[in-house]
């Protein structure tokens, strides 16, 4: 970290805490206080791929916790995961105090609690760090309702600015190491739970741009090289896999982000392992809505934050390793054709086709 830099941050954690951001810890000790350990990336389980290809569900309804019971269905279902008398994170998007889809909808949160506790979790946290300017962690879980539907569920609340660091080497161009929160060393397994959101500086926010809220708050995109937001968010995701994705698409934000946007209600929940194959479906959903300039005109796979994650090798590199495999609960046309448009997109990647078009399969199912 350059001096000028150093002097930055400072100043910066001074003001917040003057404004008391953080309810529990002075901002400067979170800027001053390093990584306790370092370590290899701790990675995840290894991603199944049954067909060849990275699976990726979408379901559409109403029922949020069965939506929610059949995406997970669609890719293998949780045994694979292997929950059974362990601890779980829950890792949601709490960027600030804004509700859903600035934040993950805590609807969607006490879900996915409920069903790993249904799956035998011996024990489940919630939890996040909000930016810097957002005011502290605690403050927006509870705002936000995240915290309450934590606690409804079952689950213990986590803040990740009061506990530790562990510092992962990743040797990226922009990034040679991480610190990350100590929590996804003190659990046995870690659920990303994003939502799906433009963001007016890292172009969308879904899986990749997510894990930011588990870093220090030195390492964040606009500190470490402001020019290369995308990349940056791509090259911090070196330092950690979670295990399964689970994204709130009950409201999508079409526009504008992170913290305010064009909303549309898209009554969906996305499930996969794979975090670039759920974030181009995500991507390919904002796309089909037209409102946000940044994506005019491209393949999910070109844009920056996503072309990075494919370099890096981090998961899929194009429609052609997607699996999408789609179900609407109430038969909602407007599911499918919305579906059948982010297919489309996702398929378009490097000119090859993504597996063809959606057809009607069963009870509202379908698979591209």
């Amino acid at each position: 970290m350059t001096f000028g830099r150093r002097v930055f941050l400072l100043v910066l954690a001074a003001v917040a805490g003057a404004y008391g951001i953080f309810r529990s810890r002075h901002p400067i000790k979170v800027f001053l206080t390093g990584a306790d350990t370092v370590a290899e990336p701790p990675g995840g389980r290894d991603v199944p791929r049954p067909s060849g290809k990275f699976p990726v569900a979408a379901v559409g309804g109403r029922d949020v916790k069965e939506m929610t019971r059949r995406a997970v269905a669609l890719i293998g279902g949780f045994g694979p995961l292997a929950v059974d008398s362990r601890t779980v994170l829950v890792k949601p998007n709490v960027v600030g105090e804004k509700s859903n889809p600035s934040t993950t909808s805590p609807v969607v949160v006490r879900a996915v609690v409920e069903l790993l506790y249904e799956a035998g979790a011996a024990k489940v946290y919630v939890g996040d760090m909000s930016a810097l300017i957002r005011g502290s962690t605690a403050r927006n879980m509870e705002l936000t309702g995240i915290a309450a539907a934590a606690r409804e569920a079952g689950a213990e609340t986590v803040y990740f600015e009061d506990h530790g660091w562990v510092r992962v080497r990743v040797g990226g161009r922009y990034l040679q190491e991480v610190d990350v929160t100590e929590w996804f060393f003190n659990v046995d397994r870690v659920v990303n739970v994003p939502v799906i959101k433009t963001h007016r500086y890292a172009g969308y926010s879904i899986c990749l741009k997510n894990f930011v809220g588990a870093t220090h708050f030195s390492q964040r995109p606009y500190l470490v090289d402001s020019n290369h937001w995308e990349e940056v968010v791509a090259e911090l995701n070196l330092a950690f896999r979670p295990d399964l994705n689970i994204i709130d698409g009950t409201k999508t934000m079409v526009a504008g982000g992170p913290w305010e946007g064009r909303a549309v209600a898209t009554n969906l929940v996305l499930a996969g392992v794979d975090r670039l194959a759920c974030d181009a479906v995500g991507l390919g959903i904002i796309q089909s809505f037209g409102q946000w300039k940044p994506l005019e005109g491209i393949s999910p796979w070109q844009m920056r934050q996503l072309k990075r994650a494919v370099e890096l090798d981090l998961g899929a590199a194009g429609g052609e390793e997607v699996d999408l495999l789609i179900e609407s609960l109430d038969r909602d046309p407007e599911f499918i054709a919305l579906m059948e448009q982010a297919a489309s997109r996702i398929g378009s990647a490097g000119g090859k086709s993504g597996g063809g078009p959606v057809t009607a399969k069963g009870q509202g199912q379908a698979k591209i």
